[in-house]
C-alpha cells in the first residue's frame, strides 16, 4: 500500500509540474504583482518535480506532509483563480483565469489525487508505525 500511495502523489506531482512548466511562458504576460507569472509557473514546476522525488525516496511522515502541502496549495490556487479575481496579492500577478480546458482537468486531477493520497500516506505511516519498527529492530538484534 505505501509504493501504491507514493507512486500516486508522485504522479499527481508530475502531472502538476509538466502542466505548469507548459504553460509558463503564456503567462510572462499576466498582469500586477512584483513576480511575473512564468516565473511563478516554472517555480510551482520545480516544486512540484523536486516534492515528487522526495516522495519517492523517502516514504515518511514529513515527506507525505510537504507533498500535500504543495498538491493542496495548487487545487486551492487554482480553484481561487477560477472561481474568483482576486486581483493582484502582494508579489503576485493576478492569476484570474475564468476558462477551463484540458490541461486545466489535468492539472487539477492530478493535484488532487497527489493531495488526497499524500494526506492517506501521512495518517498511514503514523508515530506508531516508527516505534514499532524500532522495537522490532531492537527484538531482530543478536546483541
Amino acid at each position: 500500500m505505501g509504493l501504491f500511495l507514493r507512486l500516486l502523489v508522485a504522479a499527481g506531482l508530475a502531472a502538476d509540474a509538466i502542466v505548469h512548466w507548459r504553460f509558463a511562458p503564456d503567462m510572462a504576460y499576466v498582469q500586477g504583482g512584483s513576480i511575473d507569472g512564468d516565473t511563478l509557473f516554472r517555480i510551482q514546476a520545480a516544486v512540484a518535480a523536486v516534492t515528487a522525488v522526495v516522495i519517492l525516496t523517502y516514504a515518511r511522515r514529513w515527506s507525505y506532509a510537504l507533498a500535500f502541502v504543495v498538491a493542496a496549495s495548487a487545487v486551492g490556487a487554482l480553484l481561487l483563480y477560477y472561481y474568483v479575481d482576486v486581483g493582484a496579492i502582494g508579489p503576485l500577478p493576478d492569476m484570474h483565469e475564468p476558462v477551463w480546458y484540458s490541461d486545466k482537468t489535468i492539472s487539477l486531477v492530478g493535484e488532487g489525487i497527489a493531495t488526497l493520497a499524500a494526506l492517506a500516506g501521512f495518517v498511514l505511516t503514523g508515530p506508531a508505525d516508527r516505534g514499532a519498527r524500532s522495537r522490532a529492530r531492537e527484538h531482530a538484534s543478536p546483541f
